[in-house]
């Protein structure tokens, strides 16, 4: 039998059910994997993965595997570990080590039993494989064709790594290809991590004013739902341009401590430390709601929370914990300030990560090719892929799109031509 830590092999049945669901809502995927299954193009390649296990998760790992890759996984996040899909991988004889609510001991001993396979490929999400590889595995370096990081948040890290010489091998940074971020980190974001704060608060949306912590692709979701649900929607920045672009687009923007006093919800997306701090704290009101949709939990000041509050936090509802500060206030957390979407909800809708995760499949085969004739640093996804991914998602949707004749494209060349 396989080697896995999970937390009750018991759960694999219904994991297999929640796995097989996800099949049928991810067609891009499965039309590679049924493409791939023939020439295995990962054949001899071992990918160690460290991303959120989830039922589309479940589709890639065993993607992977079909397509010739031996693979050992991780969770990437402590509370994100759907306990059902982790079962119904390791009964499917994949290495998986993974549970939900894992303390910070458990989360790296995970990691570290998924580089025992001595990987040739690296598949990240917040780049927590990538840097325990670097700062206690530099000896498998040699082995590693290359890797992919999945986030926004795993992205600006390891080009930090590249930028101060740290980083020795091969990232392709699959979460800027089109097909990830104008897609998984709008719409995927936008729609569950409102999914999240319902299921954990039960509250009504509609009325509230609702603070948006930045404004990259996953707040300009996070505001355009909280807009469609009836929120007042506040954004608050620290990039001009998109501060800027958040006013056009119709909502109001101002810095954190203005906000403080107003909001009812608030939702970060930032990928910095201390966007909400116990200063925006001590000014909120009674019963004002805080979560976070970026990877790390230390957009929302914890320990300020906690240094504010009269007596230990209270769990009133799942993924809900009310803190009752020294006046008399009450502040809610969701989620322990962790991924509000997979803490206290599923992810992403299926189809949304069936793009996603189809430009993680490419990019594996993609870095098996080349990796080896490429110097250590950060790469962008191949523009021809992402065409081909979103092209064969319209065709899933039984969309067509116009193509150009050939005069159109001899006129694209033809730079002489003017008024």
């Amino acid at each position: 039998m396989t080697d896995y830590k999970v937390k009750d092999i018991g759960l694999a049945e219904e994991g297999r059910m929640l796995i097989e669901y996800a099949e049928k809502h991810m067609p891009v995927l499965m039309h590679l994997r049924k493409k791939f299954s023939k020439t295995k193009p990962l054949k001899g390649m071992r990918v160690a993965g460290c991303l959120h296990v989830t039922k589309e998760t479940a589709v890639l790992v065993e993607t992977l595997r079909e397509v010739g890759a031996e693979v050992a996984w991780s969770g990437c996040n402590p509370l994100s570990t759907n306990d059902k899909v982790a079962a119904g991988l390791a009964a499917n004889d994949i290495p998986v080590y993974a549970w939900h609510n894992l303390n910070t001991e458990e989360y790296y001993w995970c990691i570290e039993q998924t580089l025992k396979t001595e990987p040739t490929l690296t598949l990240d999400d917040g780049a927590d494989l990538i840097f325990t590889l670097h700062n206690k595995h530099q000896d498998l370096i040699p082995n590693l064709y290359g890797g992919s990081e999945e986030t926004t948040t795993g992205v600006i890290r390891v080009r930090a790594m590249a930028e101060d010489g740290a980083l020795k091998y091969p990232i392709m940074a699959v979460n800027d290809a089109d097909t990830k971020h104008m897609f998984d980190n709008v719409y995927g974001t936008g729609q569950s991590v409102f999914d999240g704060v319902m299921r954990a608060s039960a509250i009504l949306i509609a009325g509230k004013t609702v603070v948006i912590g930045g404004y990259g692709y996953c707040g300009r979701g996070m505001a355009e739902r909280a807009r469609g649900l009836g929120a007042n929607v506040i954004v608050t920045e620290v990039d001009p341009i998109r501060g800027l672009q958040a006013r056009m687009d119709g909502f109001r923007v101002m810095p954190m401590k203005d906000a403080a006093p107003e909001g009812d919800l608030f939702l970060t997306a930032t990928g910095m430390k201390d966007v909400i701090t116990g200063e925006h704290m001590r000014v909120m009101k009674d019963g004002a709601m805080l979560g976070n949709a970026g990877h790390y939990n230390v957009e929302i000041n914890e320990p300020n929370l906690i240094a504010l509050s009269k007596s230990p936090r209270k769990r009133v509802r799942h993924a809900l914990d009310e803190y009752e500060l020294k006046d008399g206030r009450r502040i809610y957390l969701l989620g322990e300030g962790r991924l509000v979407n997979l803490a206290a909800a599923e992810g992403h809708p299926s189809e949304v990560m069936d793009l996603s995760f189809a430009g993680q499949l490419n990019a594996m085969i993609w870095m098996a090719k080349n990796g080896k004739d490429l110097k250590p640093g950060v790469y962008e996804f191949p523009k021809e892929l992402d065409m081909q991914t979103a092209m064969a998602k319209l065709e899933t949707m039984g969309i067509k799109i116009d193509k150009w004749t050939p005069e159109q494209e001899a006129y694209a060349k033809a730079y002489a031509e003017g008024t």
